[in-house]
């Protein structure tokens, strides 16, 4: 017989963790599971689902056509979960909802990257607009349509939270933007309220941060690999250019391949030390005793020295000239935003060519309804997908 999940799992958290069994519980009532816990179970739930294998073929920045070793949205969730899980076992916090806030932060997500959200909020303008955090809390709350019991996964309260909460608090003094509420929110948060204008838990805050680690090394990983830009390019550059420097100095006959390993290998580590020394004094100075005072503390527990802030700021925009407004990548996003504005138009104007789940979606719904229907339609495509029906629709000689 096995023992219960709280009695084999709960004396391994630090007192500010969120322990399972203290859970605020799921939207819809459900029987606990005998051997998982409900972040456990939170997980699974992700891993398993319809949008998650689809982030497979999803651009982080290059399309899956241009290569077979470049980062997708799926590899890159896998990255932040690993390095998420690393930092939340060291301050004693709960690894498996961190892995779940971690896996489904990105499921909302459109084809063609962030080129691809611009495009779909831009045509959605005139109907609240698009945006990909809201988009993940619609496919974990409505979109994923797999039980009988109720549409979306169900996931608990504490998932739901760290999703939302990415970027912070949403409302109130300690929100780092002031724009309205996404649609999405504000319906689902009038039934589950999740408490806007706090900080999410510590192990959401650390997700959040192991994003910026991941994109940022994997970004430069992927950007040198694709012969964007090379190591000479990176010498000037806070932290990565002393690790050049170094592994040169040591490793003299190194190859490439294992060159670039070595530097984004340390880049990793240093990034993850700095949070883990950084987190580890918020957390002593606060005093905070218990999840609900780490969410209301007037700063987050999860952050970055000064000093690292800094060398992020510098290695965004080394990237975003770089990588992110290299010619190669920006004629391929130009044709990623041609590709979402026309499906978008044509949909809109002619929803009888929608695919028939999403045909019946759309019907009998006003003009703003038909259009929330095909950006969650768009959103939901893959990057091959999206092309491919692209082809369907406007290329004549693929349909005569």
């Amino acid at each position: 017989m096995s023992e219960p999940v709280a009695a084999a799992y709960g004396p391994l958290l630090a007192p500010y963790a969120c322990a399972p069994e203290h859970s605020r519980g799921r939207l819809y009532g459900e029987p606990e599971s005998s051997f998982r816990s409900a972040f456990q179970r939170d997980r699974d739930r992700v891993i398993h689902c319809g949008a998650f294998r689809r982030m497979k073929h999803k651009t982080q920045v290059f399309v899956y056509h241009e290569g077979d070793h470049f980062r997708t949205r799926l590899t890159h969730s896998l990255e932040v979960a690993q390095i998420t899980r690393t930092i939340c076992r060291n301050l004693g916090l709960n690894e498996d909802l961190a892995e779940a806030v971690s896996l489904a932060h990105d499921l909302g997500h459109t084809p063609f990257g962030h080129a691809g959200e611009e495009a779909l909020d831009a045509a959605m303008a005139g109907y609240g607009g698009f945006d990909h955090n809201a988009q993940t809390l619609r496919i974990l709350t409505k979109l994923e349509q797999r039980y009988v019991d109720f549409d979306g996964l169900n996931l608990t309260w504490e998932v739901l939270e760290g999703v939302v909460k990415h970027n912070g608090p949403l409302i109130g003094p300690h929100a780092e933007q002031d724009k309205p509420l996404p649609g999405a929110v504000t319906e689902y948060t009038a039934t589950h309220d999740l408490e806007l204008a706090t900080f999410a838990s510590a192990e959401a805050q650390i997700a959040a941060l192991a994003d910026d680690i991941a994109y940022n090394s994997h970004d430069l990983d992927d950007g040198l690999r694709a012969g964007l830009f090379d190591l000479d390019a990176l010498i000037d550059l806070p932290l990565v250019g002393p690790a050049v420097a170094d592994v040169r100095r040591r490793y003299p006959k190194v190859g490439q391949s294992r060159h670039i390993h070595e530097v984004i290998r340390r880049l990793i580590g240093d990034m993850v030390a700095d949070l883990l020394g950084q987190a580890r004094h918020r957390i002593a100075a606060s005093g905070a005793g218990s999840p609900a005072e780490i969410r209301a503390l007037d700063r987050p527990v999860g952050a970055f020295s000064a000093a690292m802030l800094q060398t992020n700021r510098t290695l965004k925009a080394f990237l975003f000239t770089h990588m992110y407004r290299h010619h190669r990548v920006n004629r391929m996003t130009s044709k990623a935003r041609r590709v979402v504005k026309a499906l978008f138009d044509l949909f809109l104007a002619e929803p009888e060519l929608l695919k028939p789940e999403w045909r019946d979606r759309a019907q009998g719904r006003d003009e703003s309804g038909r259009a929330r229907v095909i950006a969650d339609y768009i959103a939901g495509m893959t990057d091959r997908y999206a092309l491919d029906t692209y082809a369907e629709l406007f290329q004549l000689e693929k349909t005569m």
